[in-house]
């Protein structure tokens, strides 16, 4: 199964009170990080929208990572519209993929045995979705089918992404994961405390990250 990622960072992070995809983990800022899971755990390309400052945050990005591999989307309206739209937007430029996972650039720390096992999953049911299930919830990445594409840009329906979700409901495919960073994200800096904790525990157990 061919596999991209999309990555929504387009916000002002005003609740976090620094700039969310920017802040640094060990030299790493947080979406590098985001983007860096996302491509160890088998997407083959990753497509980001960007919004708040994203001249800057791409400038960055390309200087860091392979760009063979990224792409990058712009949400000019990123302060007049929700998640759902930036996420339109980003599958108009995404690559050609079997299915692509969804993460929020402020979610760094999944495991690419998550990615794997959702993959797995996908690969092994007709379903649509794939969600990973931590202490019984369903968390992100999920992992979606590229032909619901189509119906993810012409949904105009209440509810934004959630009513999407509704949509596919009886299409879902639950995947149990014993990983922390499906539930670690940086809304506040008391959560990038606790995600910046995590992650530095994990590298050391993983002396051949770069």
């Amino acid at each position: 199964m061919q596999t991209a990622g999309l990555v929504l960072a387009a916000g002002k992070s005003r609740r976090m009170g620094d700039f969310k995809p920017l802040m640094d983990i060990q030299g790493h800022t947080l979406l590098e990080t985001a983007i860096q899971s996302l491509l160890a755990g088998g997407a083959q390309q990753v497509t980001v929208v960007l919004g708040h400052r994203a001249q800057e945050v791409e400038a960055l990005i390309s200087k860091r990572l392979d760009t063979q591999q990224i792409g990058f989307v712009t949400n000019t309206a990123f302060d007049r519209t929700d998640m759902l739209f930036s996420i339109q937007l980003g599958l108009r430029g995404l690559p050609s993929c079997d299915a692509f996972y969804l993460l929020p650039g402020d979610m760094p720390a999944v495991k690419p045995s998550t990615f794997h096992a959702l993959a797995t999953a996908l690969a092994d049911t007709n379903t649509k979705v794939a969600f990973p299930i931590l202490d019984g919830r369903r968390k992100h990445p999920p992992l979606i089918r590229a032909d619901c594409i189509a119906d993810i840009l012409a949904y105009r329906g209440e509810g934004g992404l959630r009513g999407i979700w509704q949509a596919f409901a009886d299409d879902v495919t639950e995947v149990t994961v014993q990983d922390e960073g499906c539930g670690l994200d940086a809304d506040t800096m008391e959560d990038f405390t606790k995600l910046k904790r995590y992650l530095e525990q994990l590298w050391k157990s993983t002396p051949t990250r770069s």
